[in-house]
């Protein structure tokens, strides 16, 4: 099964993601926007993984000890550049408590997986499948407005993701809470 760990975002920032979407220039790219209720941070992308190694897993991420944490909404960014626009993403700040949990989750299953070679803080709010006029879609991009909202970190997932036509769907095989 495909899996990742993520942190999934409060319904109230949710709406707020889905109106970020509303506001990017849908007329000058073709986009597949992201599910509101399947935006999440992902800490660690795990892959192909079967039944025994889930339980390997989920053990393992019980040794992950931190503290809840507030972070907001910081800024629309975009992968990999300007030339090419893949995926459109919204970042957060401050990235100092997402980037220790990936850490701690990073040395909890160091045995079992290699480590990220780049990490960013940052989730998904859709894949561009094609622009139709790039100057005036970085311009949107960049004055979508961010409502920088905080919001209590309280736990992180381990998910299972099932890809289909229609998009990803998430089934949460375990939550882990903060202290």
């Amino acid at each position: 099964m495909r899996c990742f760990i993520g942190i999934f975002l409060p319904k109230e920032m949710q709406g707020m993601l889905e109106n970020i979407q509303k506001q990017i220039g849908r007329e000058y790219a073709k986009t597949k926007w992201v599910l509101p209720e399947q935006i999440h941070i992902t800490l660690k992308f795990l892959g192909e993984v079967d039944d025994k190694e889930i339980e390997i897993i989920k053990e393992a991420l019980l040794g992950v000890h931190f503290r809840k944490f507030q972070i907001s909404l910081d800024r629309i960014g975009w992968f990999p550049n300007d030339e090419r626009i893949n995926v459109i993403w919204v970042g957060f700040r401050p990235e100092k408590d997402v980037l220790n949990l990936h850490g701690e989750i990073e040395i909890k299953l160091g045995s079992l997986f290699d480590k990220d070679e780049r990490f960013a803080v940052h989730a998904t709010l859709g894949r561009v499948k094609y622009v139709k006029n790039k100057e005036k879609f970085l311009k949107a991009l960049r004055n979508t407005k961010v409502l920088c909202e905080d919001f209590l970190v309280e736990g992180f997932s381990l998910v299972k993701s099932d890809l289909s036509k229609d998009g990803s769907e998430y089934s949460v095989l375990k939550t882990y809470d903060l202290w």
